[in-house]
């Protein structure tokens, strides 16, 4: 598998020099360069702190900037960014009323998050509170091991506490809103050909011409099953129908509906996803008041899709509409 890079090394860097230099009117590099932030702070606002392995672009350097993030850690491919480089933008975007950390509920990602702020907070001059996304419905939760998987829901979270971190929220009222976020978030991928890792050029998993894998990851994680390739429908209706069945009932409920491509999808096929969850959904009396389609959170490149379901209410609603200024989403 042929891929433009000069070394799987320094792929991830050599991106984000990219990235930089392309939107230096939003972001910069922070200290040693070690992470992405925000190139206007606001002073006396709380910082928004996401992050992960690169790989998964433009999530999430592609979400700093004004009401969304003000900083973005990222390590190697599908590998945590260390802890310094997290209190290193901790130290540098803190403005005086503490750190929010968003993290998506993976191992590596919430050891190193918890070990920075910990770190953070031990010089005495930080408040850091974090927020742990795990929307993941194809894996079972479980009192043991890690449970759900933070996924594509990690975007919603992020834009709806990245308004209220805007509008002037507290640290302690934001980590509210973003476990009630979370809490309110559902989805599910499904993919016709596995992610292809840099460092050795192969696919992660391997699918025959009539398969599909179901309940994906998005580090190239095999699903929950792997069945017989179907028809756009039926995938979207077998999607669908587990967020329904999760989420008990949304019948007459608002939500925000985001079909999300994971890297090798065109974007003419994750319109008629959308178009077909939409009808799905509004068929069983859910209540479609937002849209959100495109490839946003990704696997390197593989050809998949995931559908993600948050169910809104009025301050959900405006905190979505709110303004943001980002090099990925902007309204």
């Amino acid at each position: 598998m042929k891929k433009f890079m000069n070394s799987a090394g320094t792929l991830a860097q050599d991106s984000l020099e990219g990235f930089v230099a392309a939107h230096d009117d939003i972001v910069m590099f922070g200290a040693g360069r070690k992470y992405v932030r925000r190139r206007i702070l606001s002073p006396g606002k709380v910082a928004i702190i996401s992050g992960g392995g690169a790989g998964h672009e433009p999530m999430h350097t592609g979400f700093v900037g004004y009401g969304m993030l003000d900083a973005a850690c990222t390590g190697h491919v599908f590998t945590s960014p260390t802890p310094d480089h997290i209190q290193a933008a901790i130290r540098e975007t803190d403005g005086g009323a503490g750190t929010l950390l968003i993290v998506k509920n993976y191992d590596g990602d919430v050891m190193n998050f918890e070990m920075a702020a910990e770190m953070a907070m031990a010089e005495g001059t930080h408040r850091v509170e974090t927020v742990i996304v795990n929307d993941d419905i194809a894996v079972e939760r479980s009192a043991r091991g890690t449970g759900r998987r933070g996924v594509a829901g990690t975007l919603v979270v992020e834009k709806i506490v990245g308004a209220a971190a805007q509008a002037g929220a507290t640290l302690d009222d934001l980590r509210v809103l973003g476990d009630a976020a979370v809490a309110a978030t559902r989805t599910m991928g499904v993919a016709l050909k596995g992610t292809t890792v840099p460092q050795t050029t192969r696919e992660t998993f391997l699918l025959g011409p009539d398969e599909m894998e179901v309940g994906i990851g998005i580090h190239g994680e095999p699903g929950r099953s792997r069945e017989k390739v179907a028809d756009a429908s039926a995938i979207v209706a077998l999607i669908c129908t587990h967020i329904l069945d999760d989420f008990g009932s949304l019948d007459g409920q608002p939500v925000l509906l985001f079909v999300n491509g994971l890297g090798g999808t065109p974007q003419s096929e994750l319109y008629l996803v959308f178009g077909l969850a939409r009808a799905f959904l509004q068929a069983r009396g859910v209540i479609i008041a937002r849209s959100l389609v495109g490839t946003y959170v990704t696997s390197l490149d593989m050809a998949g899709i995931s559908i993600t379901v948050t169910h809104l209410d009025q301050r959900l609603i405006g905190l979505w509409d709110a303004p943001v200024l980002t090099a990925a989403l902007r309204w």
